[in-house]
């Protein structure tokens, strides 16, 4: 019997394991891109994990890994300099410009029925899905220029800092792709691999994507009832509440509130332990005993200060940035007084 190539790849890169561990040297065949030796070694060993744990193919899966998709210099180099790094107030101008306001305020009209039942269902406003669109792919415009499968393999065997991340991203993308049925090769996203209109990376996509117009299938890319119905349930799953508030400018004397700048973005103090720091609310807010945190941007003319609530730090979950969730509530104010 003759061996497969996948199994004459396999054969090699044991042979080149004993060869190192002794000393020598080996060079693996070329099958047209460049990868060590450690990367083909890790392909291996996630294709079988894979077969075992989700009855895949492990052969097919290897193919994919090393046939089909790429390594991206390019998606290395956007996920070390993302744009959550910049100060406030050079972000907030990337996503507060009128021109997003205003398809933001077109978009809720023309899906008004959908957002006003995800609200129903969820208690998510419509002025926050909408902007989480908005801010994510500028309303299902903007998808992403990388295919899903060359982001997830580079993340996820060529950055070391977020590997462990990232080949879970993967597992769950193979995964994705078999229960919705499409081939893994096809879509497009973002350079952190992901997908559709909201962005969902692949373990939100299979936890948290529904099928909001009962049509059977749960399509990110092109039904945007699914999308907006996806991100409300989202939020929903994540704890928002409804008609609570989420983030308000507050005012600071003296110097006893420096001490409540705390790492995390979880509310770890309460509305009453900032009054008592010196934090002043610009509005009124719920009781004292309400969870809150004091978030400190740098501002164009100086520091900015905000009392944000629970809500706030749900929008968080979408995207680990205070900056993203601070752009959100900002334009999604903006979006609903041009509703209006």
């Amino acid at each position: 019997m003759i061996a497969s190539p996948i199994r004459l790849r396999r054969l090699a890169v044991a042979l080149l394991a004993a060869l190192l561990a002794l000393g020598g040297c080996a060079v693996l065949p070329s099958s047209g891109a460049e990868t060590s030796p450690e990367t083909e070694a890790a392909f291996v060993a996630f294709a079988r994990g894979l077969a075992e744990r989700h009855d895949f193919e492990a052969e097919r899966i290897e193919r994919l890994l090393r046939e089909d998709s790429r390594l991206q210099q390019d998606i290395i180099d956007a996920i070390s300099s993302p744009a959550e790094a910049l100060p406030w107030y050079r972000y907030r101008p990337i996503f507060l410009q009128p021109a997003r306001i205003e398809e933001g305020v077109a978009f809720w009209r023309e899906h008004a029925g959908t957002l006003a039942a995800v609200e129903r269902r969820f208690g998510v406003p419509p002025e926050i899905v909408v902007a989480i669109i908005g801010v994510e792919t500028r309303y299902g415009r903007h998808r992403g220029r990388h295919r899903v499968l060359d982001a997830l393999r580079t993340l996820a065997f060529d950055y070391p800092p977020r590997a462990d991340f990232f080949r879970r991203e993967l597992e769950a993308y193979f995964l994705l792709a078999r229960e919705e049925g499409f081939d893994p090769r096809e879509p497009r996203g973002s350079y952190a691999g992901a997908m559709g209109i909201p962005q969902f990376i692949s373990s939100s996509y299979r936890e948290y994507a529904v099928d909001f117009n009962d049509n059977g299938r749960r399509d990110l890319w092109s039904e945007p009832a699914d999308a907006i119905g996806s991100v409300g349930n989202y939020l929903g799953r994540h704890g928002w509440q409804a008609d609570a508030p989420i983030a308000v400018r507050g005012d600071v004397t003296g110097s006893d509130w420096q001490a409540l700048q705390r790492d995390g973005l979880r509310p770890q103090d309460t509305i009453a332990a900032l009054r008592a720091a010196g934090v002043t609310p610009r509005r009124r807010l719920p009781d004292g005993d309400a969870a809150a945190r004091l978030l400190v941007l740098e501002g164009q003319r100086g520091d900015e200060h905000w009392v944000t609530l629970e809500n706030f730090y749900v929008i968080t979950r979408y995207n680990h940035s205070p900056l993203y969730a601070m752009a959100v509530l900002q334009l999604s104010r903006e979006i609903r007084e041009g509703y209006r």
